[in-house]
């Protein structure tokens, strides 16, 4: 990563918190302690800014500087308020689609599905504020420049973030691979907003119980699932052909 994406220093970093810059994420070498580090730790919590604590030589892969004990990266992109978002869409007569990436870590996964939302006319995509890939440069490449066009919106609860969604209007559909309704059966012409799971263990099962519809991609080989990426650029066509009908 290039040294001008990120920042180091307790006292620099204190001031880009307050002068609002975009943080990605913030490591924290474990066990830091002193007045400075405390007045930071308060700013991390008021502001919510992604924090992780990592030891010592987590920080020297950086730089090998005197960083103080603690490092952050700086966000390429400025996220957006999607509680702002949603009522903006009403009022312009859209009928919203929403793509909500649940723990999805593989930063080409992520350039790929956002350039492919993007392409299909997403209005805004969700993801977690930790646990998430990371959007660097790598993944705004991935995306083809389309992270710089697609409104991203960070959640710190992806649970209340979803129900927010439900009580705007929208019904949300996740994709799950034990679901017994087919994708094409789904009807997403309506107010929708599709939930995609990690790589690793899909949709989470709190917001698969919250999900107004499940629904599965058939498959008829021999392995069990597909890419991320692939399975959301299915589901996000197939709501392009039923919104172009």
């Amino acid at each position: 990563m290039k040294k001008k994406n990120f920042i180091f220093g307790l006292r620099p970093l204190i001031e880009a918190i307050k002068a609002g810059k975009e943080i990605e994420k913030v490591l924290i070498q474990k066990g830091l302690k002193g007045a400075i580090y405390n007045e930071l730790n308060e700013l991390i919590h008021e502001y919510n800014v992604p924090t992780q604590y990592v030891p010592a030589v987590t920080l020297k892969k950086f730089t090998q500087a005197n960083h103080q004990g603690v490092i952050a990266f700086l966000s390429l992109i400025t996220y957006q308020n999607i509680e702002n978002i949603i009522p903006m869409l009403y009022e312009q007569g859209k009928t919203p689609l929403i793509l909500v990436l649940d723990r999805l870590t593989d930063v080409r996964n992520f350039g790929a599905i956002v350039r492919t939302a993007e392409c299909v006319g997403v209005h805004a995509i969700i993801i977690p504020s930790k646990g998430a890939a990371q959007v660097n440069a790598d993944a705004i490449k991935t995306s083809a420049g389309a992270l710089h066009k697609v409104p991203i919106y960070r959640s710190d609860n992806l649970i209340d973030t979803v129900n927010f969604l439900r009580q705007s209007g929208l019904k949300t559909v996740a994709a799950s691979e034990k679901a017994a309704e087919e994708y094409t059966s789904v009807d997403f012409t309506s107010p929708t907003a599709i939930i995609m799971g990690s790589e690793e263990n899909g949709v989470s099962t709190d917001l698969l119980k919250i999900s107004d519809n499940r629904a599965m991609i058939p498959l008829v080989g021999t392995i069990g699932s597909l890419n991320v990426s692939v399975a959301t650029g299915v589901m996000l066509y197939e709501a392009l052909r039923q919104r172009s009908m």
